[in-house]
């Protein structure tokens, strides 16, 4: 299965997102990509009251688009993450859409770890205006394969990509908007272990450059093999990036080091 990852820089202006998004997503198809992955608030990424404003329902422009796209494309299309308004809730969702060839959505996955932090002296509070979900999501793309959906800061969080990988998950979606300081220091060290600790394809498209009121995010999209292998890696523009994923090579893998199967969670003791 070929599969693309779109890198985009999303600012406020929601029209120019959508269009650029269209054009990656396109080019991905066009280099024969079957599954296409958008990175993390795609369709707007700038100030706390930049996003709310331009929040949308699941049946708002921007799903209609991907679900406009994927069918006419006749791929898999997981709709990075929008920011989601909820009718019945104050804060928006952080949310992630699996859309199928035909155009209908297949999953919804709503971001479970809130980006609460301080980097390189920006402070991020994702859970000031933002709803986390609940949810362990795993959907299933065209030609059966099963599809783990995660968004961005959730990749600090391997039992999460534990529990999508013993569900029966072999591609785990990471769209993102890693900052500058994370992308350099851990982007690639985190998506290369959740990659071989769970022998799963990671698709993992990322923001870059700057989105106001001023961080940037770093970009370096990439498509990561079960070996940990970077099978493909964006440059640091806007762009689609597509790689072979060959699942014969991952049954060989999981067989030659079973290591899913030598877990002994009765022995771990976890308890909260």
């Amino acid at each position: 299965m070929r599969v693309g990852a779109v890198q985009l820089n999303s600012t406020e202006d929601t029209a120019r997102n959508l269009q650029t998004a269209d054009r990656l997503v396109r080019d991905a198809a066009a280099m024969g990509a079957q599954l296409v992955v958008l990175p993390e608030k795609w369709s707007v990424l700038g100030t706390a009251e930049h996003m709310t404003a331009a929040a949308d329902p699941l049946d708002g422009q921007f799903i209609a688009w991907a679900r406009a796209a994927a069918r006419e494309l006749g791929i898999d299309l997981v709709a990075g993450s929008i920011v989601e308004r909820i009718e019945s809730q104050e804060k928006t969702a952080n949310t992630s859409v699996h859309v199928g060839p035909d155009g209908e959505l297949r999953a919804v996955y709503r971001k479970m770890h809130m980006f609460d932090v301080e980097v390189d002296g920006d402070v991020y509070a994702e859970s000031a205006t933002e709803e986390a979900g609940d949810d362990v999501v795993l959907s299933e793309l065209a030609g059966g394969v099963r599809l783990g959906m995660t968004i961005c800061y959730d990749v600090r969080f391997p039992e999460l990509y534990r529990l999508l990988a013993v569900r029966g998950a072999k591609v785990i979606s990471v769209p993102a908007a890693f900052t500058l300081a994370t992308t350099r220091d851990h982007w690639e060290v985190l998506l290369r272990a959740r990659a071989i600790e769970n022998q799963c394809f990671v698709i993992a498209p990322n923001q870059i450059g700057p989105h106001p009121p001023g961080p940037r995010c770093g970009g370096r999209s990439m498509i990561v093999d079960p070996w940990g292998l970077v099978l493909a890696q964006a440059p640091d523009v806007e762009a689609a990036i597509v790689a072979e994923l060959d699942f014969d090579t991952l049954e060989r893998m999981r067989r030659r080091i079973p290591a899913l199967t030598h877990r002994r969670p009765a022995a771990y003791g976890w308890r909260e």
